[in-house]
């Protein structure tokens, strides 16, 4: 058996941790600069809160409703996360965290222990609402995708209380035949259509199609969600997870970049980024992509690259920076207002396994970058960072509705008056 905890409406959650004061109050949070509703709890859909829809249009509508808006407190969300899974991770031998809100156990050969996994369902979700105040749903089945739908039944369906288990023939096709085929792990927004196409609405519906049919009309992946939907153990969570053939860092900028200086700075931050990326999975870049654009809205879209290649492959911030130092020139026209920046390591190399040049020697220094990331690792992001990146950072993303980093700076720790 497998289960899947999930937290509900984990970014806006996690913002009610430290302020008790919003529970049960309709709250949103924005994307990147402030743009766009990435998150809303039940209490904001229900008062007509459209997820996705850009901040400034809603604007008024949230301010009439009481809406609470925030930007993404990415920090605060990453700790409370990591919080939230080491206390999952204490109910089953074994964990796979799979995003930043889910969570599977597997509950395979712990009969004699966990006698009862509705309670032990329940259990998980006390200890975390005691632990972190985070609430979360738990979804236990026979397969990967059965507890996924057992979540789903946990979060939408009455009478389950937070925790569904499918033990029973009777009650996973009770389940599945109250969840629409779109809701089912694996089946997208295309794939729905052309199942409801074929009359195929419902996950029971789904788990009625011959899995010999599904694999010719779709992929060897809806065979086995069909499978899994019918009881029959089929996937598994990829614990050798390949390396990434290209890493990026990318992102808009809260105030238009118009001078040199400022892009030299923008690209400096990206490539830090981009390279600590590569040190992490143990690669080295041989090529990396520069470009810089203003808005495609723009009365005049304009849009620049560069590519650098390395004579020895690298993941050095130092060795990439001056690179980029020398290249960034190509990127800048007067007069464009620059909206998007980034880098992008195009061409990745295993440090297990390089191939050195007799007339180029590696000009990376692996013991400073080693400290620079042991640093920040203990510290926390730029703790330690390349000058060129810039102190001010005025072109740094918005985020005016910012609530306070509760567990990572020292300057924000809740104060407590007794």
């Amino acid at each position: 058996m497998f289960a899947l905890v999930d937290a509900n409406s984990f970014y806006c959650s996690a913002e009610q941790v430290f302020r008790p004061d919003w529970r049960g109050k309709p709250i949103i949070v924005l994307s990147n600069n402030d743009g766009c509703i990435v998150a809303a709890n039940r209490q904001a859909k229900e008062a007509g809160i459209p997820k996705f829809a850009p901040y400034f249009q809603v604007r008024d509508l949230c301010n009439k409703l009481g809406v609470i808006a925030c930007s993404s407190n990415y920090e605060l969300y990453a700790d409370l996360s990591s919080k939230m899974m080491e206390i999952i991770g204490r109910f089953g031998p074994e964990q796979h965290v799979y995003s930043i809100d889910e969570s599977f156990l597997s509950f395979k050969h712990c009969s004699p222990a966990i006698k009862n996994l509705n309670t032990q369902g329940h259990m998980i979700r006390r200890a975390v609402w005691k632990e972190a105040r985070l609430p979360v749903c738990v979804g236990i089945g026979a397969t990967l995708t059965l507890a996924k739908a057992a979540n789903h039944a946990a979060k939408k369906l009455p009478g389950y209380n937070g925790v569904c288990l499918i033990e029973s023939d009777t009650e996973r096709v009770g389940i599945l035949k109250q969840m629409p085929v779109g809701d089912v792990w694996g089946i997208g927004r295309r794939i729905s259509k052309k199942l409801e196409c074929m009359n195929v609405r419902t996950a029971f519906e789904l788990a009625q199609v011959p899995p010999g049919i599904a694999r010719k009309q779709f992929s060897i992946e809806i065979e086995r969600t069909v499978r899994e939907l019918d009881g029959q153990e089929c996937k598994q969570w990829d614990e050798a997870k390949a390396d990434k053939q290209q890493i990026f860092s990318t992102r808009s900028v809260g105030e238009r970049i118009i001078d040199f200086d400022s892009m030299l700075q923008a690209l400096s931050k990206h490539v830090a980024i981009a390279a600590n990326k590569a040190r992490a999975q143990g690669s080295s870049c041989k090529s990396m992509l520069l470009f810089a654009s203003n808005s495609p809205y723009d009365e005049q879209p304009a849009s620049f690259k560069s590519i650098i290649h390395f004579p020895c492959p690298t993941n050095c911030t130092i060795e990439m920076t001056h690179a980029m130092t020398v290249a960034a020139s190509k990127l800048f026209k007067a007069g464009v207002k620059y909206y998007k920046i980034g880098v992008g390591l195009i061409n990745l190399s295993s440090d297990k396994y390089q191939q050195f040049d007799l007339f180029n020697t590696p000009k990376a220094d692996n013991a400073l970058m080693k400290t620079l990331d042991g640093i920040n690792l203990r510290y926390g992001r730029d703790t330690l960072f390349l000058a060129a990146q810039g102190i001010e950072q005025k072109w740094s993303m918005r985020r005016e509705l910012l609530t306070p980093q509760y567990t990572t700076k020292w300057d924000s720790l809740p104060k407590i008056k007794c």
